[in-house]
């Protein structure tokens, strides 16, 4: 059944989301506020393979869950950007290498009963290296990962994000690596 919108009112407004709760109705039951978190940019992500290297990984502490975890190039599509520009920017911003050709492997809604979140996921065949990573914040380190222990450190809990797990385990299962 699809729900009734009759509208929205904003909690919290910055460039980065805001908090919204919307006034639904499922028919034939109640109608409610629900709390929805709204993202004005998407993002993109980027599992950068080379036959002979492995997979391109950073390796990252998250203040939000206090973790750490290897994780693939990723981050929000600008203004005026495709999804596949936006992919291989972050690859080349965040690790130094310039990906090869893009090729997408979807699109999803990684919390979609909350959020309007969207993240684009390619795989690019190989990379250039031209330098070091534009910024030196983003990882505290970046390494190229073979491919069967890139699944150890998923079995192992070493790959926690979701855009990461789920960019990963597509490009396994569509054997993309």
């Amino acid at each position: 059944m699809r729900w009734t919108v009759h509208g929205e009112r904003p909690i919290y407004d910055s460039d980065w989301m805001r908090l919204v709760l919307v006034d639904v109705e499922i028919p034939g039951a109640r109608r409610f506020d629900h709390h929805v978190v709204r993202y004005p940019k998407q993002a993109a992500g980027t599992v950068v393979h080379d036959p002979d290297r492995g997979v391109l990984l950073l390796w990252r502490h998250r203040f939000i869950t206090d973790t750490w975890g290897w994780e693939v190039p990723a981050g929000a599509i600008e203004h005026g950007e495709t999804p596949e520009q936006a992919a291989a920017r972050e690859a080349l911003e965040e690790t130094g290498w310039r990906p090869g050709p893009l090729r997408k492997l979807g699109a999803y809604a990684p919390s979609n009963g909350s959020s309007d979140q969207v993240f684009h996921v390619f795989v690019a065949d190989g990379a250039e290296h031209v330098g070091e990573p534009a910024d030196p914040t983003e990882s505290e380190r970046v390494a190229w990962v073979p491919v069967d222990e890139v699944r150890e450190l998923i079995a192992a809990g070493k790959v926690t994000d979701g855009l990461s797990l789920t960019s990963l385990l597509w490009a396994l299962a569509l054997d993309a690596l």
